[in-house]
């Protein structure tokens, strides 16, 4: 049967913007607007990369979309508390996300970190609470705020963004360097994706082993291709083109060029996909999920 990564995108995609909907909380006319804020920057669109990563990690291992859908949502919750706060004046300063002005430029700086700080903590009771709802065991549940929270706090995402400004305008920084800043600030949270997924839907160790090398380079290939396409155009990222380049940030097209920031992502790509070999054609999302990111418009 012939399969299509478009239709397929579309489809989980729809349905984690529907749990969206529900999960988040209402606007309720609240003096602080707190609720409004968060909804705005989740439903501003996006691609909802991570949730359908988690939801089709857990299909490849033999799990449901249910039973991973809320840990999904939660997932999103987090990256989008982190593009909120990415945004903010004192880190990356943008006036626009996902084809839309920032938070901050909506709501201002202060409702704008506190609707940040609001998700990421809401993310972690969603995850317990429907967790518990769905029949995951406690160990479960808190092993996979383990892997999530590793992958969002001081040893990943934030990490990250903290290496991210401290070399920010240096003159002399290695390959190494920008490889560790791409890894921990946008490979932890799509490899922490990857992994809960397969462990949500039961996966044993050499099922999680080989998920685990296909979102390390998968989330690898996703950052420097995003680097490539803010110096080609900002259409396919949503937000300003040529920040990196006006604020000297680490990048690998900054570091080597874009001819061979493409080749390195090519080969990410391909060591992603043959990470998926021993999985049946349940892995066919996954595998055509790599590709597609690969071929996004430069």
């Amino acid at each position: 049967m012939k399969f299509n990564i478009s239709d397929y995108i579309s489809s989980r995609k729809e349905i984690v913007d529907k749990k969206l909907l529900d999960f988040l909380p209402e606007s309720d006319n609240e003096l602080t607007n707190l609720h409004e804020s968060m909804r705005y920057s989740v439903l501003a669109g996006g691609k909802r990369l991570r949730p359908i990563l988690c939801i089709a990690a857990a299909e490849v291992v033999g799990g449901t979309i249910e039973k991973a859908l809320p840990v999904a949502c939660a997932i999103e919750m987090i990256h989008t508390y982190s593009l909120i706060h990415d945004d903010l004046p004192s880190m990356d300063d943008d006036l626009f996300r996902r084809g839309k002005p920032t938070n901050h430029s909506v709501y201002g700086e202060a409702l704008a970190i506190l609707a940040g700080d609001a998700l990421l903590t809401d993310a972690f009771y969603l995850i317990v609470e429907e967790g518990i709802a769905n029949g995951l065991t406690p160990s479960l549940i808190v092993d996979v705020i383990g892997d999530i929270s590793k992958a969002a706090g001081s040893k990943g995402m934030v990490r990250g963004q903290a290496i991210d400004l401290y070399l920010e305008g240096s003159e002399d920084v290695s390959l190494e360097s920008s490889e560790e800043v791409h890894t921990l600030k946008t490979g932890a949270l799509i490899e922490a994706s990857v992994i809960t997924g397969g462990k949500i839907g039961g996966g044993n160790d050499d099922e999680l082993s080989r998920l685990r090398l296909y979102s390390r380079s998968l989330g690898l290939a996703f950052q420097i291709i995003d680097d490539v396409l803010d110096v080609a155009g900002g259409g396919e990222i949503g937000k300003s083109s040529g920040v990196d380049a006006k604020k000297k940030k680490v990048t690998y097209p900054g570091l080597i060029g874009v001819k061979k920031a493409k080749e390195i992502a090519w080969k990410l790509t391909e060591e992603a996909v043959l990470a998926l070999r021993d999985f049946d054609d349940n892995s066919r999302p996954l595998r055509e999920i790599a590709l597609y990111l690969r071929g996004r418009r430069y």
